[in-house]
């Protein structure tokens, strides 16, 4: 990319300084991790994800709230966990429980400018939207869900950590109007995808969330993980719907590989949308 006219090397960060900043993150609490390891074994029970949510009051009142959105919720109101779980199911709850883990034991954003809020708006979105791009290619759900909730991390790294230096990304952004991304680049000489690779191997995430978080921008080689080119077009289609809710929210051009990788047709698509939207508006009720 043309460097900006007027930008220096002064924000440019080291991947040593990022792996430093990393290494002062706190790790998930001992009962988060926990949670999302049981979370991964496809055998758990309904009632035992029950047990583990009851364990938890923040998570505990989302199960109930969610129960009751207009979108799953029925003619009687819920008001027992039991209810809920029954009504939701393991994979709406497994959903709930990785976005309630992650959103509350993740950084904030300390960074003029930045908005954090529609920072998790998107992710959560992206990660609604990929699960169902996966379910209608009778794909394994539960990856491509974690996958779109942490495919932008290193965003959240960069915003944490280095809040004075990501603020001349976010003007330089706004003034050239170009991408995150390539603001990323031209001030910083790394980028989120970098940054976010890099914590991924560091807390030993899967190989496919690995994939996932390198292939979001650039899905085209082929010996990454089919669960990049979802994130990917998942990616776009909530950047297009404007889910996050972001001014001057720029839709990123989809990579013919990943489109063909992916390979749906007009009415899955249409279906795909409706339905992210309608999803995304209820888990969004509640986690204001």
């Amino acid at each position: 990319m043309t460097p900006f006219l007027g930008d220096s090397n002064d924000d440019q960060i080291s991947i040593e300084e990022v792996i430093n900043k990393i290494n002062t993150l706190p790790m998930l609490p001992e009962l988060a991790r926990e949670m999302l390891n049981d979370l991964n074994n496809d055998d758990i029970s309904l009632e035992t994800i029950a047990e583990k949510v009851s364990m938890d009051p923040s998570i505990a009142a989302k199960v109930i709230q969610l129960a009751n959105t207009s979108y799953y919720g029925n003619n009687s109101k819920v008001v027992t966990i039991q209810q809920a779980v029954s009504m939701l199911g393991t994979k709406i709850l497994k959903n709930l429980i990785r976005t309630n883990i992650f959103t509350n034991n993740l950084p904030v954003a300390r960074c003029r400018g930045f908005d954090n809020k529609a920072f998790w708006r998107h992710n959560i979105a992206t990660a609604i939207c990929a699960e169902l791009i996966s379910r209608t290619l009778h794909m394994k759900q539960d990856f491509a869900f974690t996958a779109g909730l942490l495919h932008d991390i290193g965003r959240l790294v960069l915003v944490s950590k280095f809040p004075q230096k990501y603020e001349h990304v976010i003007r330089c952004a706004k003034e050239n109007d170009c991408s995150l991304l390539d603001a990323e680049r031209a001030i910083l000489g790394v980028d989120h995808v970098g940054v976010g690779l890099i914590l991924a191997l560091q807390w030993n995430f899967s190989d496919a969330i690995q994939d996932a978080i390198r292939g979001h921008h650039a899905p085209d080689d082929k010996e990454l993980n089919s669960v990049a080119s979802i994130i990917h077009v998942a990616n776009s289609i909530v950047h297009a719907l404007d889910l996050s809710e972001s001014e001057d929210d720029l839709v990123p051009i989809i990579s013919q590989f990943a489109w063909d990788t992916v390979g749906l047709n007009e009415d899955a698509y249409l279906a795909i949308f409706h339905e992210t939207e309608l999803r995304f508006n209820a888990m969004n009720q509640i986690l204001q």
